[in-house]
């Protein structure tokens, strides 16, 4: 098994010194920086642009990981590109042509994504597993950080895992939303490999010493 990879989502940092947040966990361990993009439309919240994932590449050197929770995320497609992301995931529910986008993301030179709700079910990402570069199960309903892991998450993760073996696919299967030292644990068991966690880092007294816990319940769980 692979290890994990620990990424802070920003939208749990301190806006007013984020530049100085994301320093500071990409110093302290962090392998990629999670950046969550919403509408005010597909979720009920308003977050970043691209600038911000801009100020994420100025900021460290780490993976730039980029969710979106929009409608029409193909508007946003050379925007976000343009900006330094690093990965283009989306919901399949927000666009028409999923396969389109993920291979238009491929083109622009990142990891095409797709983001699964936890009532979305896996078969709408099975057609797609091969423009896959990156498979996230949502592990609460998105729109807002610090929500606790909903039950029967760890089942879905392994069902995805399941999914991505029996295709023998290479894609990251990345799990969001309550990522905590109480649940990283069975959802790495479960077979994620990358794991955002917002609220458990940069809510945390010392961010740093937060990843390295994260990382270790993953160890002592192997």
């Amino acid at each position: 098994m692979t290890a994990p990879l620990i990424a802070p989502s920003i939208l749990s940092a301190d806006f007013g010194h984020l530049a100085r947040d994301i320093r500071t966990v990409a110093e302290g361990g962090a392998d990629w920086i999670h950046v969550d993009v919403m509408d005010g439309r597909f979720v009920p919240n308003l977050t970043f642009g691209a600038n911000v994932v801009a100020a994420a590449r100025r900021a460290c050197d780490r993976f730039v990981d980029v969710h979106l929770m929009v409608d029409q995320p193909e508007h946003y497609l050379e925007t976000f590109a343009a900006a330094g992301a690093q990965s283009f995931t989306f919901h399949p529910e927000a666009t028409r042509h999923p396969q389109r986008l993920l291979a238009a993301a491929r083109a622009l030179g990142m990891l095409a994504g797709l983001a699964l709700n936890p009532g979305t079910p896996l078969a709408d990402a099975e057609e797609l597993i091969g423009d896959l570069d990156l498979l996230l199960i949502m592990t609460v309903s998105p729109g807002y950080s610090g929500q606790v892991y909903l039950p029967g998450s760890d089942d879905k993760i392994a069902r995805a895992r399941a999914l991505l073996d029996r295709h023998r696919s290479p894609a990251h299967l990345e799990v969001d939303g309550g990522i905590t030292t109480d649940t990283i644990g069975g959802a790495w068991r479960a077979g994620a490999t990358v794991f955002v966690a917002g609220l458990s880092v940069f809510g945390a007294h010392d961010p740093v010493a937060a990843i390295r816990n994260l990382r270790r319940r993953c160890a002592v769980e192997v």
